[in-house]
């Protein structure tokens, strides 16, 4: 069947269609269970034994606005709508909403979101990062292939924005922040400081010089494995911590 060839056609319902993830004027058909969603996310989330879906794997799609179901192709055979103003042939990916900046990375080997020419692809993390962390960040392999340690959820398509730690591990933005708003300032994967504590260092300098330890402990010394430096520190023994290798971070 040729698709029909009518640029008036084009833009019909665009932004009118899809989604709580996707705007697009497609549903696709799993090739897995042979059900039909709005898009893989939907997919994942509704399958009771929680299998999921392969984008690469979906050879048809269902157009919303005539609902004929044909080969995966931007353009609907019978109507001749964009069934998805981006669309990824590799991914069989449809989107209208064009102005979150999508993109294809080849070595990600998905679609992603920013504008290309505000990522580039670090070859030894994996996966696509600002242009403002080339070389300014700590190399983890295959940093966003795993789990966020706090949510568990995947991280490396997930849909939510995810930050660069210091030491180079990830997380979401949210549950990074989450972390912090409950007092907690190290990364949980390796424990080194994720903000800079240069604040908390000075306040505890000054209850340790307001402080005097007793006769007996003042000459007692205590050994110390630090995450934060990787590194044995022989310490006065005290109340409190006065690690001057710390605020170095």
């Amino acid at each position: 069947m040729a698709a029909i060839v009518d640029d008036s056609r084009l833009n019909y319902g665009k932004m009118g269609y899809g989604c709580v993830h996707y705007r697009r004027r497609c549903k696709i058909r799993a090739p897995c269970c042979n059900e039909i969603f709005h898009c893989r996310h939907c997919h994942n989330e509704s399958t009771k034994d929680h299998h999921e879906l392969c984008r690469q794997e979906v050879e048809t799609v269902i157009c919303l606005v005539c609902d004929t179901e044909q080969p995966v192709s931007q353009v609907c055979l019978n109507c001749g709508v964009n069934m998805g103003e981006y669309f990824c042939k590799l991914c069989k990916f449809f989107d209208d909403d064009i102005e979150k900046g999508l993109y294809h990375c080849d070595e990600c080997g998905i679609c992603r979101v920013g504008d290309k020419e505000n990522y580039f692809h670090c070859k030894k993390c994996g996966t696509c990062y600002s242009v403002y962390l080339r070389n300014k960040h700590s190399c983890v392999e295959n940093s966003m292939k795993h789990h966020c340690p706090i949510c568990y959820e995947y991280l490396f398509d997930s849909l939510r924005y995810t930050r660069v730690l210091k030491c180079g591990h990830t997380m979401h933005s949210e549950c990074l922040d989450d972390m912090i708003n409950h007092e907690q300032y190290t990364c949980p994967i390796c424990y080194k400081s994720v903000i800079d504590l240069s604040r908390l260092w000075r306040k505890y300098d000054e209850e340790i010089e307001a402080t005097l330890m007793p006769e007996d402990y003042r000459q007692r010394k205590l050994t110390l494995l630090l995450s934060t430096v990787d590194e044995d520190l022989v310490l006065s023994v005290h109340t409190g911590l006065n690690c001057k290798s710390i605020k170095k971070l």
